[in-house]
């Protein structure tokens, strides 16, 4: 009993210091961004003219915005693996970006244009939250893990298609510029995107206090039914506030991949499986990661920007690379390929008490 007290009290002051690590990590990478740019203007000159130009009304509302989306993603990637009970489960990968993508183009083909920056937002959440359903519908068929990320792939390649085919034959200037926008960036962001910003803070704080359901949906469907969890109620809830984070992060930057995949498997090798400990770790980990792509974004060319999903996607391959070489280290033989998804995931499920 008492080495079992010891164990879980050396776990908590483990997870006490990845959380201040975390937060010191994102309070770093936050001066550095609003510092870094074309000019660097260290805090002491942030209240002099050029500083009240560049820090107040350029930087920190795109830092903000930044430091909001990686948070959601990283957040909504948790939640999708907890719900469909897959560690490759995210958003990019299942097509729900791929969704908001294809809400906002007919938003633009339907509008003519003409449409306001919230009626934009809003067709964005819905297609999230369409594409999200439709998975959670395969789910309940009881498909195989494999087969599940397989119908989500071909949700995701049917929207990319469906935006490209309208890119391509559209003769609006607007649609074009969504296509490079699609691609991932905040180029484009200030204060008059702050309502989609505030429209992200409530569900991020919702979710982040529903740790106790999440631990036990990640426990299985029979298991989180015995221990009286109703499971249409919750899975209805954050299919929901998913697709509604991701929605209004696709609004507000575009398809970034590869955030909501990445952070959620690097903090579960690092022990960090408990939700309780887990969600606030995404969220402090996803925005520091998001902001370091985004100074690498704008300091990497001289002349131009890189499209933030480029970045994502390079550094998300070395992350990938190096938990693949940490999962196979064990020496273990290899599992099925209908059952590797299920068998790699059970092991990083904390108690949900």
């Amino acid at each position: 009993m008492e080495s079992m007290l010891t164990l879980a009290h050396l776990q908590q002051r483990r997870s006490r210091r990845w959380l201040f690590g975390l937060t010191l990590l994102l309070l770093v990478t936050l001066l550095i961004s609003l510092c870094a740019g074309e000019q660097w203007i260290p805090p002491g000159e942030w209240l002099s003219a050029k500083g009240q130009l560049f820090i107040w009304q350029i930087r920190l509302p795109r830092t903000l915005a930044v430091l909001l989306v990686g948070a959601a993603l990283a957040l909504s990637g948790a939640i999708m693996q907890a719900l469909f009970e897959n560690p490759l489960a995210e958003p990019g990968l299942l097509g729900v970006s791929n969704g908001a993508g294809v809400g906002l183009i007919a938003a633009v083909l339907l509008g003519k244009g003409v449409l306001p920056g919230w009626a934009l937002g809003l067709c964005a959440i819905f297609g999230a939250l369409l594409i999200t359903f439709i998975l959670l519908r395969f789910a309940r068929r009881h498909l195989s893990t494999s087969r599940l990320l397989l119908a989500g792939v071909a949700l995701g390649i049917i929207c990319s298609a469906l935006m490209t085919w309208a890119v391509y034959f559209s003769t609006s200037f607007d649609l074009r510029q969504l296509m490079y926008w699609m691609m991932g960036g905040f180029g484009g962001v200030d204060w008059q995107q702050l309502w989609l910003m505030i429209a992200l803070l409530p569900v991020l704080c919702w979710v982040c206090l529903q740790s106790q359901p999440l631990n036990l949906l990640a426990l299985g469907e029979v298991s989180a039914r015995q221990l009286g969890l109703p499971l249409w109620l919750w899975r209805k809830l954050l299919v929901v506030a998913t697709g509604w984070m991701v929605g209004v992060s696709v609004a507000l930057a575009g398809a970034i991949g590869f955030i909501g995949l990445v952070i959620p498997h690097i903090l579960r090798l690092c022990g960090l499986s408990d939700h309780r400990v887990l969600l606030p770790a995404c969220m402090l980990a996803g925005a520091s990661a998001l902001l370091g792509a985004d100074i690498i974004a704008r300091l990497a060319l001289s002349a131009a920007e890189l499209p933030i999903g480029v970045v994502t996607a390079t550094l998300a391959r070395r992350s990938l690379s190096g938990c693949c070489c940490v999962r196979g280290g064990g020496g273990s033989a290899a599992p099925s390929a209908g059952t590797a998804p299920v068998q790699a995931y059970q092991p990083l499920i904390a108690s949900p008490l």
